[in-house]
């Protein structure tokens, strides 16, 4: 620990007695807890380390009148500190232990009441509970009894504090148990108690001497959750609610023993609310059998009352708890052959009845349930909930082995199509179905979403290529529609393009449907809702990627793409008053020309306006969601271009662009333009030095952790390398290349992203200009020429001008100047005499020669730059937090002196005492 730190810690102590101060904010115990938590995992003792802690909960436990918060706090440290035998056993020989954790004392002293003083003994004990010792500590002063007691506290924080803790107390001394299973032979059970005395030793502070302790624990718990689990009246449900979900926890973690037990204790309990049918506790009680189930992977057949549980779940009278037990079932439950069939039967009851569609064979186990499931449905509210379960498993339903479906998988599909027709209008699809039920999905919104989700993930369905033809006609129709939500009309797009990746032979679509998509998407793209042209547009650029995939059918994709006239709606969105539409279709510009780039094919007019347009919108466009796509388009056209570098107009228009990119994109005032800007900078880079043995990619140098702002791109780019050996050459070109990248703008994008005041930019900057310079100014060992080709490289200069990043890097050069003069200085007089050097002021100006604060440009070796900017040092400042100074415990520690020394001056009324901001 950092010695002020050390010295400080008493004074502290001092003010965190003297209630009559208060601290400085209200977080400031629990960054005080959290530091000591750290020390404490660090290693060692904190009590030998720092004696005023021990005087100080002792002063706090005796004392008995402190502020409620730092009573809380003292109990928190108590635990923390006896978390450790060494330190249980000193506070136990102080008789601070049976004090500090004695509610009684608390009660008695008014200060129970308070919830922050019962949350610190809950969360005391539970730090403490860490050995056998804390244990014994725990059972003999039968806090066992109070903590059940507090399952039930008015507040929910404590209540959820005491739940947490009676968890961690099964799962955490479960060890002192042997494992076993009452279902398995003698041997197998011989074999799980040697594996569990195993477990036991590795497990510190855990004895099999702690078994009586904890079975009485255990025996409590049972006891209590037996009781309590079962609603005494309608109020007590959320009561029921809370034990549930903490039996759901232990039955999770618990082994093979401790699972047996509470599952025996709880059995009728769980049946009873079962037959109870309760709504609001179908699901937690889906968790508890799941749960068990799940904990049963070590080889032991799941508990009867478990079988018998799911068994009466799966056969409850109210159709909507049947759907939502059934649904979460298949979604998270075993490969149980015997349920999964019934669950599955369940779910796709409602979708048989609404249309009509024979999805269950006769002689199904489910029939029973068909009535009361008819007669829910007639209500909307039901009808919707109901329909939307089923829809969002059907996909996962049509994937399972053919033995546990009642129908084929392909009349799944042909359902969801009939009830999208419904949906829509179309009673008439579906005249076998239930037309009392027609009112109540017709126009939902809710629902076409749901079968339109269910769709586009039905697309993977085995044997589905033959309902092409119908996905399209129902999808184009929701396109058509003009009462069509614009998410419908978003979630039908994706429909379309998920069919289309799937099933990639398009020969079976009609003239007639290729036509009607062309025309309906014409007309969305010029729609009044932004939302809508946006999807539109999205749509294009999707499409585009999926038939350009397709090479197998190339005709079919040519004549449905081609006809679409793509380009040019896309060249017309590239105008549109929305800036989300404006960025979409860029990036669908860059999905739809990706394949003439890889092809090299010539490049047409409107292909070359469209980068004049872009670099337009990098220029002028008010808002950043536009450029930013601008830069991306670049990012791609330059990463998705053919390997070899022979000349191609669209090579040659890419790179006549890179210059006004780069300079654009490294003045442009939004951070995340600058920092794609920068992604194109080491992409030029990549392939600049490609093949040199001194080079490493930016991502291998960055060191520290990622910053939390930093800009995640939405691809992987993968630069192209030049094919061929390394030849003794490529060091000897190091001057043509490096003095290429200048040209480029590279090297000005660098340090203009070195000086830029947004720290995301600052690091990526510095990140590649560390690897610009171990790569240029670095002498290879290998090569003879070494010196001769760095003097060579050392004459390429660039341009620093004398306003904005310029002015800044000028500084910094200058003052890297001046500090070397001063250094001379002091070495030939042998002492420092400030009138024989230039302030540190003037240096700031004038510097180094011909680097002046001028308003003109000047130009400056690229190699003298990277060795003067300090670029280590800067990296080092860059990847820490900008609070890495004040978010530190010296600083807290300091908050709190300073708070409390303010309080004892006189303050006008109204006055605030100034501290950090954590």
């Amino acid at each position: 620990m950092d010695r002020e730190c050390v010295s400080l810690l008493p004074r502290v102590c001092e003010v965190l007695v003297d209630s009559g101060k208060s601290l400085p904010d209200d977080t400031s115990l629990e960054k005080l807890l959290d530091w000591f938590t750290g020390l404490g995992e660090s290693g060692g003792s904190l009590l030998e380390a720092h004696p005023c802690l021990l005087e100080f909960i002792s002063t706090v436990v005796y004392k008995t009148s402190s502020d409620p918060g730092v009573i809380s706090f003292t109990l928190k440290l108590s635990g923390l500190i006896a978390a450790t035998e060494d330190g249980f056993r000193m506070l136990q020989e102080c008789s601070v232990l049976d004090l500090a954790f004695n509610h009684q004392r608390w009660h008695e002293a008014g200060f129970w009441e308070d919830p922050c003083v019962r949350i610190g003994w809950i969360q005391g004990l539970r730090s403490m509970l860490q050995h056998s010792k804390a244990l014994s500590f725990f059972v003999q002063a039968d806090f066992i009894s109070l903590l059940l007691k507090l399952q039930t506290d008015p507040s929910l924080f404590v209540a959820s504090a005491a739940s947490q803790m009676l968890a961690h107390t099964l799962i955490f001394f479960q060890t002192v148990w042997s494992t076993g299973c009452t279902s398995v032979d003698k041997k197998n059970g011989d074999d799980k108690r040697t594996q569990a005395s195993i477990a036991d030793i590795e497990q510190p502070g855990v004895t099999m001497d702690s078994s009586q302790d904890y079975t009485s624990v255990v025996t409590a718990i049972s006891e209590y959750l037996k009781e309590s689990l079962v609603p005494k009246e309608h109020t007590q449900l959320h009561q029921s609610l809370q034990i549930l979900k903490l039996l759901a926890l232990l039955l999770a973690q618990a082994r093979p023993r401790l699972r047996d037990e509470l599952l025996r204790a709880v059995a009728d309990s769980l049946e009873e609310l079962v037959t109870a049918g309760h709504s609001q506790l179908t699901l937690p009680l889906m968790d508890i059998i799941l749960a068990a189930y799940s904990s049963s992977t070590d080889g032991c057949v799941p508990d009867q009352h478990v079988t018998h549980l799911l068994s009466s779940m799966l056969n409850m009278n109210n159709p909507t708890d049947l759907i939502h037990a059934a649904a979460a079932f298949l979604r998270r439950g075993p490969q149980d052959t015997v349920h999964t069939a019934r669950a599955v039967r369940i779910l796709l009851l409602p979708l048989d009845v609404i249309t009509g569609q024979t999805l269950l064979d006769t002689n199904t186990a489910v029939e029973e349930h068909q009535f009361s499931i008819v007669e829910q449905l007639k209500t909307k509210t039901s009808c919707i909930s109901m329909i939307c379960v089923c829809l969002a498993n059907s996909p996962q339903i049509t994937l399972m082995p053919p033995d546990l479906l009642p129908c084929p998988p392909v009349l799944i599909v042909t359902a969801v199509l009939s009830l999208l027709r419904i949906c829509g209008g179309d009673s008439c699809s579906s005249s076998t179905g239930c037309t009392e039920v027609f009112r109540n999905v017709i126009g939902s919104g809710k629902v076409q979403k749901s079968a339109l989700e269910a769709l586009t993930g039905l697309s993977s369905t085995p044997g589905v290529k033959d309902e092409l033809t119908e996905v399209f006609t129902v999808l184009i129709q929701y396109l058509n529609n003009p009462d069509s939500d614009p998410t419908v009309l978003h979630k039908s797009y994706q429909a379309l393009v998920k069919w289309m990746t799937v099933c990639k032979d398009l020969s079976s679509l009609t003239d007639k449907l290729r036509q009607d998509l062309i025309e309906v998407v014409k007309k969305r793209v010029c729609d009044m809702r932004w939302e809508v042209r946006d999807s539109t547009v999205e749509f294009l650029g999707k499409l585009a990627g999926v038939l350009k995939s397709a090479e197998e059918v190339c005709d079919v994709s040519e004549g449905l793409l081609g006809g679409c006239c793509s380009l040019p709606l896309l060249r017309e969105a590239l105008q549109d008053p929305e800036s989300y539409v404006r960025a979409t279709a860029i990036s669908a510009l860059a999905q739809t020309l990706a394949h003439n780039w890889q092809q090299g094919a010539a490049l047409t007019q409107e292909q070359t306006d469209i980068v004049s347009r872009l670099l337009e919108i990098l220029s002028q466009d008010t808002e950043g969601f536009a450029r930013r796509a601008a830069v991306r388009y670049f990012i791609a056209w330059f990463s998705s271009r053919p390997s070899h570098t022979s000349a191609s107009p669209s090579f040659d228009l890419l790179m006549s662009s890179v210059g006004s990119v780069l300079s654009m994109g490294s003045a442009d005032l939004d951070w995340e333009v600058k920092v794609h800007t920068l992604e194109l900078a080491e992409l030029l880079l990549d392939e600049a030095f490609s093949g040199h043995r001194a080079y490493r990619k930016g991502g291998d140098t960055h060191h520290g952790p990622v910053h939390p702002y930093w800009v995640v791109s939405d691809r992987t780019y993968t630069p192209h390398t030049h094919t061929g050996t390394h030849t003794e050459g490529v060091d000897s070109d190091l001057a043509d290349v490096l003095d290429n990248l200048v040209k480029q703008g590279v090297i000005s994008a660098l340090l203009s992203g070195l000086a830029d005041c947004d720290r995301p930019v600052g690091l990526k900057a510095c990140q590649l200009l560390i690897t610009l310079r171990e790569t240029v100014c670095s002498p290879s060992l290998e090569a003879l020429d070494a010196t001769s080709a760095m003097a060579t490289v050392a004459r390429v200069s660039c341009e620093l001008p004398g306003w904005g990043w310029g002015r800044e890097i000028r500084k910094i050069l200058g003052m890297k100047k001046c500090d070397r003069a001063k250094e001379a200085d002091i070495a030939a007089q042998g002492h420092f005499n400030g009138a024989d050097v230039a302030d540190s002021e003037h240096c700031g100006e004038v510097g180094m020669e011909g680097v002046g604060d001028g308003e003109d440009s000047v130009c400056v070796g690229v190699c003298e730059v990277l060795r003067s900017l300090g670029l280590d040092a800067k990296l080092d400042i860059l990847i820490q937090s900008s609070d890495h100074v004040h978010n530190s415990p010296l600083s807290l520690l300091q908050d709190i002196l300073t708070g409390s020394a303010a309080l004892t001056q006189d303050t006008q009324p109204g006055e605030e005492v100034i501290v950090d901001c954590y």
